[in-house]
């Protein structure tokens, strides 16, 4: 499996590799340098409307660059815990297991294979 580079680190290597300097990149998206340096270093996340922005000016689509989100959606699992408290149950009994990250990818993954299409 290919390691997923963090979405900071993907964006850096997208604008170096278009010749394009921070600073240049946060006047076009009309942030600071200071902001979009921590988004690159993954201390600060970009909104969704600063990811459209990002995808038009790096010439890459908006689905690219989330796959390289890889911050937890914690407020729609605490969605589902609540809405269900089975929901909560099973992610409890996932984090005990000390899964590998690519385990975790495997399951979910072979998860929809046995299934029938409605």
């Amino acid at each position: 499996m290919d390691k997923i580079r963090p979405l900071g680190q993907y964006v850096r290597e997208l604008r170096e590799s278009r010749d394009i300097s921070l600073r240049e990149l946060a006047t076009k998206l009309k942030v600071s340098a200071a902001f979009l340096s921590d988004v690159e270093l993954g201390r600060r996340h970009a909104s969704d409307r600063l990811l459209v922005d990002l995808a038009r000016i790096l010439e890459t689509s908006i689905d690219e660059l989330k796959k390289h989100d890889t911050r937890p959606p914690v407020e729609e699992i605490r969605r589902l815990s609540h809405s269900d408290p089975i929901y909560g149950l099973a992610f409890r009994k996932l984090v005990n297991k000390n899964l590998s990250p690519e385990d975790l990818l495997q399951m979910v993954e072979n998860a929809g294979k046995g299934k029938k299409k409605k």
